[in-house]
């Protein structure tokens, strides 16, 4: 039987270009997802379309993707870790 801590997380790795690798907390991604999304309301790929607040798009796109495109050559990336063995 898998132990738990094998799925659990404690932070996130964010990637963006040309900047160095973050650690966020859970919250603190969502915060970020939160306020791109807001500016990319008339863009948002079709599966966040559904979803009628920012909230629960970036939600859904925390628990459900590794990456949002931002524009033209630009991304945001996001990979669960954890800190401690």
């Amino acid at each position: 039987m898998p132990n738990p801590i094998m799925y659990s997380g404690d932070a996130y790795v964010v990637l963006e270009p040309d900047q160095p690798e973050q650690f966020l907390t859970a919250e603190e991604l969502l915060a970020k997802l939160q306020a791109i999304l807001s500016t990319q309301q008339a863009d948002l790929p079709r599966d966040l379309q559904r979803f009628t607040t920012i909230e629960e798009q970036a939600a859904y796109l925390m628990e459900s993707s590794c990456e949002l495109d931002v524009g033209a050559g630009q991304f945001l990336q996001w990979y669960v870790v954890r800190l401690e063995k």
